[in-house]
Parts: C-alpha cells; structure tokens; sequence
C-alpha cells in the first residue's frame, strides 16, 4: 500500500517566527494533561530557543528589507533573516550554492540592512 501526501500550502517563516507558533503548541499541550509533548516537538521548542535571536516581527521586517535589495530573493532573505551574517566571508557562505557571486558593494548592502537588526 503506498501513501501519498499532497502539499497544499508552502510558506517560508524565520525561526522566530516559529518560535512563536511553537509556544503556541506548546500551550496547548501543557494545559491538556493528556497530551505529552512528542520528542520531535520538544527537540523543535529546544532548537528555535536557542537559536531566534530577534523577535517575530523585527525578523519579518528584515526580511521585508532584504527583498527590497536586487541580488535577495525570498528563501535567501530567510535565511538571511535566521542566520543574521555580520561580515562578508559569514553572507558569502549563505551565497555559496547559488549560481552568482555578490560582488563588494552588494555584499555590504546586504550587511547594512542586517546591522540595523543585530
């Protein structure tokens, strides 16, 4: 027998917006004793603690700022966005598996944009 799932919906959100969404869940499950929190849940609330440094809406707004720049496109500009690169070499990585190279002057717009967020 073979099971197939269909996708209905994609979008891209930064970790902290899922943290959000996450305390959420987990709010739920706390006030419904009956209900343990899954190990893959847990490991999930234990990730985006640990690793969402701005809030759900400054993420989003750079992000927003990210997208206004010619050289990022949406799944850049999350990871971007969760990565938050303070130097050249850290947001050439984030470029490393596209087909183009920023040059200079965009790698430092880029980086203007995420210092007015860290």
């Amino acid at each position: 027998m073979t099971i197939f799932k269909e996708k209905v919906h994609e979008e891209y959100q930064t970790t902290s917006e899922v943290k959000d969404l996450l305390e959420e869940v987990e709010a739920e499950r706390a006030a419904d004793e009956e209900r343990e929190l899954r190990y893959e849940l847990a490991r999930a609330i234990e990730h985006v603690n640990r690793f969402a440094v701005l809030d759900a809406e400054e993420s989003r707004e750079l992000v927003e700022g990210l997208l206004e720049l010619e050289k990022v496109d949406e799944k850049t500009a999350f990871k971007i966005a969760d990565l938050l690169p303070q130097s050249r070499d850290e947001l050439r990585a984030v470029y490393a598996q596209e087909r183009y190279a920023l040059s200079g002057d965009e790698l430092d717009d880029v980086l203007n944009v995420v210092a007015k967020y860290v």
